[in-house]
């Protein structure tokens, strides 16, 4: 089930301000370098744990409903559907009702009978469900965890911006401990 990302979070978890401070930074020579680095690392944390730190918009494509009416999403947590079509046989686009689902954010599943849907005319694609997913809209809202492995993560790599080993450590010491808790595994 393929996603793709709408709407970016409209900040970063950590400012510049913070990353400059943990990174005990007083110049303002690195400022882009920095914002990348965290920009960076917001990704990678996203990434190993799927889960959007910051509230965001995504768009998941399916085939064909589930045949139990659950579906389990790879990125979380999941706030709401934003919307829902399918597409005709033609490839028009046809609305369903937003009301027709449930959303389980705690188990990171959007919930309908399947016989309550219309199938898709169209074979692959044929579904579009617009999510809202994120821990909230500000960096408050980020667990510190997740924000800690942020800044370990800014420090190692802005500490290593010139090393090329094949020998470098793919994570900073304790940053697999603080996101273990958050991670979705898949099957």
């Amino acid at each position: 089930m393929p996603a793709i990302l709408l709407v970016p979070p409209s900040a970063e978890p950590l400012s510049l301000a913070e990353a400059k401070a943990f990174l005990r930074v007083e110049h303002d020579a690195d400022d882009a370098v920095i914002a990348a680095l965290v920009a960076a690392a917001r990704g990678h944390v996203e990434a190993l744990t799927r889960r959007a730190l910051l509230l965001q918009s995504w768009r998941v494509l399916l085939d064909a409903w589930p045949r139990d009416g659950r579906l389990s999403l790879r990125i979380g947590p999941l706030r709401a559907v934003l919307a829902a079509r399918t597409f005709d046989a033609a490839g028009m686009p046809h609305a369903i009702d937003g009301q027709s689902f449930v959303v389980n954010a705690a188990a990171n599943v959007i919930a309908s009978p399947c016989w309550a849907l219309p199938a898709p005319g169209r074979s692959i694609a044929g579904i579009e469900l617009d999510i809202a997913c994120g821990f909230g809209a500000t960096p408050a809202d980020v667990p510190e965890p997740l924000r800690q492995a942020m800044r370990m993560l800014l420090a190692h790599w802005y500490d290593n911006r010139g090393v090329v080993s094949s020998n470098a450590a793919p994570l900073p010491m304790g940053v697999a401990a603080l996101l273990a808790p958050y991670r979705e595994r898949s099957l």
